[in-house]
């Protein structure tokens, strides 16, 4: 298998940007059977060849602005990502299919912990069944916000 493309690096990309994509990338590729590649330029992390987040660095909006973009397929919680004011449904029509894709301006620190969340059920959504099994059981407070406490009578 050649190896794959080395990432370029982005001159203007924030620091702040850098140390969450550094973080998220490491995460994704603890999981089990993981693996890098760089199709288009961009970095794609993948379970058995199967493609569970996009991440990289873009143009945003503005001129000269840039931002970390990453999708993810989310079949859980993606109606309630896509009330996010950075998030929207992925293009090329896999937002049909669950996946989202959220970007994070430099001035702004991408929220690890939530996009954390994210990858993980992204990689339980794409990986097959018997590495699913491996994993620890997803924390609930991922899944259900928490319930009000009941009112005494």
């Amino acid at each position: 298998m050649a190896n794959p493309a080395r990432p370029k690096v982005d001159p203007q990309a924030s620091p702040r940007l850098t140390r969450a994509e550094k973080a998220l990338r490491a995460l994704a590729l603890g999981y089990p059977e993981t693996s890098e590649e760089f199709p288009w330029g961009e970095r794609v992390i993948k379970v058995r060849r199967k493609v569970f987040l996009f991440m990289g660095h873009g143009h945003g909006k503005g001129k000269g602005t840039r931002v970390l973009s990453l999708s993810v397929k989310l079949p859980e919680t993606g109606t309630m990502a896509l009330l996010l004011p950075f998030v929207e449904p992925t293009g090329y029509g896999l937002g049909k299919s669950g996946w989202i894709t959220a970007q994070f301006p430099s001035a702004t620190a991408a929220p690890v912990e939530l996009i954390a969340d994210w990858i993980d059920e992204s990689y339980r959504a794409v990986a097959p069944k018997s590495l699913v099994a491996q994993l620890p059981q997803r924390r609930k407070a991922a899944r259900n916000p928490p319930s009000r406490p009941k009112r005494r009578s």
